[in-house]
């Protein structure tokens, strides 16, 4: 597993939890970030699971708003925790990091639901991005 794929996962954990436990983001990052100091060979990842989630939560209003307008007859609220967390994230690499790709972002959101969500959940999240990605 790339490290990438690593700081995806951890990114995920942090923004799930939060929304899970119904806490700020921030309360769940610096968790992590304290545990994260005691693993210092686990660096790489960090440090890009913490850029996802800085950026999830300077862009969430706008990536919210992206994921309603794309996901036709879905409110947030409706979706799956998981799936949310996952759309957050692709979306922000998506429009807002230049260093991936749209096909990675959207590759690793799928397959990441094909293992921690629903059946359904890896077409629901490819067909949203997908549609995303066309109109980027």
């Amino acid at each position: 597993m790339s490290a990438r794929t690593k700081a995806r996962k951890r990114a995920l954990d942090i923004l799930y939890a939060a929304d899970v436990r119904q806490i700020p983001v921030a309360e769940a990052l610096a968790a992590e970030a304290e545990r994260a100091a005691g693993e210092p060979d686990r660096q790489n990842s960090w440090l890009y699971a913490r850029e996802i989630v800085d950026g999830v939560l300077w862009h969430q209003s706008e990536i919210d708003e992206t994921i309603v307008s794309y996901a036709q007859g879905w409110t947030l609220a409706r979706m799956p925790t998981i799936d949310r967390a996952l759309l957050r994230i692709a979306i922000w690499e998506m429009l807002y990091n230049d260093e991936v790709p749209a096909g990675v972002a959207i590759s690793e959101a799928v397959e990441a639901a094909k293992t921690l969500s629903t059946e359904e959940s890896s077409g629901f999240i490819n067909g949203v991005l997908g549609k995303i990605a066309q109109s980027a």
